[in-house]
């Protein structure tokens, strides 16, 4: 029996999945350990693995925060920045967009640069657009930038030389000559050859700055697999929802930065609904993106360490990176969001967690602070979870707020949950109205820990009718791992190149050789994209590639009209060509069997959940406090109208008064508003 093992680790836990050829499933669920992410992960997979030969994993996949947490706490490495004669200020002066907090501040200070102006470098060179040699790199130049950061210590450096992705021979020189005395050196046509400088320069700067710190991270993970006997190769899965080597996830850093995010997402495009909106609430955060046609969506650039919108970092207010990702939105909230009070008494929740040290108040690890979990526990939709919970120390810390409200502590939870729910919702709206995208249409997929507790609520927000919540839902991230394609893309900027097939071939030459695979090999797929623009505009959309420029202009037009809502016709330009392959993953398993339901269930005793328990919860639509049934997915009848609750190991879903659950293929639960289909 062969298994393979996805692991998750989040700001509160590390979600280990264990499944083998035959599609049976363990779950290991454990506290992250920040400090020492792998000591959570060998403990998850220990306690996942049982009894079972760690000799006969064959395949082990990663989705880690390791990249994001170095970039927003600014725990990454030193980096000299290598540039073109003329351009080391590009990055320091960089480009900063106010938003509403910072718009009237007469004290504003702007954000420190990702490398410090003294770290930027000039080497004598100059290449124009279109690849021609203007000024012939000077070798001296370089090795006495080469000596200088040697002289300093600084044992990263990112080069990014003017015009690079149309010749990107003087970047290799300039790399060649600084290996000799600098331990790691990244390029930008090595990480993303892509037209616009400060972008590209940014990328590669972010990929030098955690790069290190990822191959260090990944090495000591293999080593304590190896400890436990497991030998099988590792993965890591890029933001773009591909999943690639260790190997190549340490050269190419910058591209796991959304890695933990998009498992999810992958897991809920596999829910059987072609159009559904992900809804993931972790312990830290919320997440929201949408799918569509059994795709989602990707964008091509983001920002790092921004604000200014829920999660999606509005442009200016962070690092700008140019790397595929899945389009997420993501919010401060999460089980472990503190609630507190604002200095003029007004309730806020979020954005800071009690993670997992110390936690909730009601995990009893010392944590006195109200949060989401907390409340949830006081209304009555908690009784169980991953930890014992103990209602006593949650009602403590609601008190806290209670008191100073001047409210009931029920109430107090009650705004809680309100404020959580509405901050989520935000979430949701800005991938779907904000960007002209009707959500009545969709299914709401709900997972992470926290998910299917408020999901009704966020759906009643949209009008959604159709709430999906998959089995495994409180570890659907590490389980989407397991279903991701290994998968990579490459890009080259190429403005007015003639025939595009020499183009294509090294792109995908390249991408087959980051997989280990060959693009004659009948299983491997290779789509290919362009990157169009009207003459003259500056910006450029991406669509599917066609030999006919009659069919690219239209293909160009109907995204140009999804996008911006305005149909648009005028001669359009090819800016870059972009190539993604993707290999079957080895050992592919099998989807799990759906789980066995009995279609009766021994009574249980009031508040134990199963069939014929019951609990008081509290909801609105109902005066407050009343007796719900409570029920879990293995003793779900055909149909159970709300107010109830359905719990088990891994979650706890609650069913709202105009809302019905009803058991789904694959031990998915769906609620469907009553009245609708």
């Amino acid at each position: 029996m062969a298994y393979s093992i996805g692991v998750d680790v989040g700001g509160t836990f590390t979600d280990v999945v264990l499944r083998d050829t035959s599609g049976a499933i363990s779950v290991a669920k454990c506290l992250s350990t920040h400090y020492d992410p792998i000591a959570g992960i060998v403990a998850g997979v220990t306690r996942a693995l049982g009894g079972r030969d760690p000799a006969q994993v064959t395949r082990v996949v990663h989705a880690t925060t390791l990249a994001t947490n170095a970039v927003l706490e600014r725990t990454g490495v030193r980096v000299a920045y290598v540039t073109t004669q003329g351009f080391r200020s590009v990055v320091p002066l960089g480009r900063y967009a106010r938003v509403e907090e910072d718009r009237y501040d007469l004290r504003f200070t702007p954000p420190p640069p990702p490398v410090a102006p003294e770290d930027c470098f000039e080497v004598t060179e100059r290449v124009s657009a279109r690849g021609e040699v203007l000024t012939p790199l000077d070798d001296a130049s370089v090795r006495r930038v080469a000596a200088e950061i040697a002289r300093r210590g600084i044992g990263s450096a990112a080069v990014c030389l003017l015009h690079a992705y149309a010749n990107p021979a003087h970047e290799r020189r300039v790399a060649e000559i600084l290996r000799a005395s600098v331990p790691s050196v990244v390029t930008s046509t090595e990480v993303w050859p892509e037209i616009r400088e400060y972008e590209r320069a940014t990328t590669t700067i972010m990929s030098a700055y955690v790069g290190p710190l990822m191959a260090s991270y990944l090495s000591r993970l293999r080593e304590r697999l190896a400890a436990l006997g497991i030998r099988a190769p590792v993965h890591v899965m890029e933001s773009g929802g591909g999943v690639v080597s260790a190997e190549l996830a340490a050269r190419r850093a910058v591209a796991t930065i959304e890695s933990g995010p998009a498992a999810g997402v992958l897991a809920a495009a596999g829910a059987g609904f072609a159009d559904a909106i992900s809804f993931d609430m972790g312990g830290t955060t919320a997440k929201a993106c949408v799918v569509r046609g059994g795709r989602p969506e990707i964008t091509h650039e983001f920002h790092v360490g921004g604000k200014g919108s829920f999660g999606g970092r509005r442009a200016g207010t962070g690092v700008p990176i140019r790397t595929p990702a899945i389009d997420l939105a993501e919010v401060g909230a999460g089980g472990g969001s503190v609630a507190w009070l604002d200095p003029a008494g007004t309730l806020r929740v979020g954005p800071r967690s009690a993670g997992s040290s110390p936690g909730p108040a009601c995990y009893g690890l010392g944590g006195a602070e109200p949060t989401v979990t907390d409340a949830n526990l006081v209304l009555g939709y908690l009784a169980s979870a991953s930890i014992p919970l103990t209602p006593a120390l949650a009602e403590q810390a609601l008190d806290r707020l209670a008191g100073p409200l001047g409210v009931a502590r029920e109430e107090a939870a009650r705004a809680v949950h309100e404020i959580v729910s509405a901050a989520m919702a935000s979430a949701v709206h800005v991938v779907t109205v904000q960007r002209g995208i009707d959500p009545r249409g969709f299914a709401l997929v709900a997972f992470g820990g926290a998910g299917p507790m408020h999901a009704a609520r966020v759906a009643e927000r949209f009008g959604i009718a159709t709430v999906v919540v998959p089995a495994h839902c409180g570890v659907a991230s590490a389980a989407g791992l397991l279903a991701g394609d290994l998968a990579t893309e490459r890009v080259r900027s190429r403005l007015d190149a003639g025939d595009p097939e020499p183009i294509f071939a090294g792109l995908v030459a390249e991408a087959a050789a980051d997989l280990g695979v060959s693009p004659a090999d009948p299983e491997v797929r290779v789509e290919r994209s362009v990157d169009v623009r009207f003459v003259g505009q500056s910006h450029d959309l991406t669509v599917a590639w066609s030999p006919s420029r009659d069919e690219l202009a239209a293909r160009f037009a109907g995204r140009y009209r999804q996008v911006y809502g305005i149909a648009q016709r005028g001669e359009i330009e090819l800016v870059g060509y972009r190539v993604r392959v993707t290999a079957p993953a080895p050992a592919r398993e099998h989807p799990p069997p759906a789980p066995e339901r009995p279609r009766s269930a021994p009574a249980a005793r009031p508040g134990a959940g199963g069939a014929g328990g019951s609990r008081r919860a509290y909801f609105g639509e109902c005066g407050g406090f009343v007796e719900v049934p409570v029920h879990t997915r293995a003793s779900l009848p055909e149909r159970l109208p709300g107010p109830a609750i359905v719990e088990d190991a891994e979650s706890t879903i609650v069913v709202p008064p105009s809302w019905t659950a009803a058991p789904a293929p694959a031990g998915a639960v769906h609620l469907t508003r009553a009245g609708r289909p």
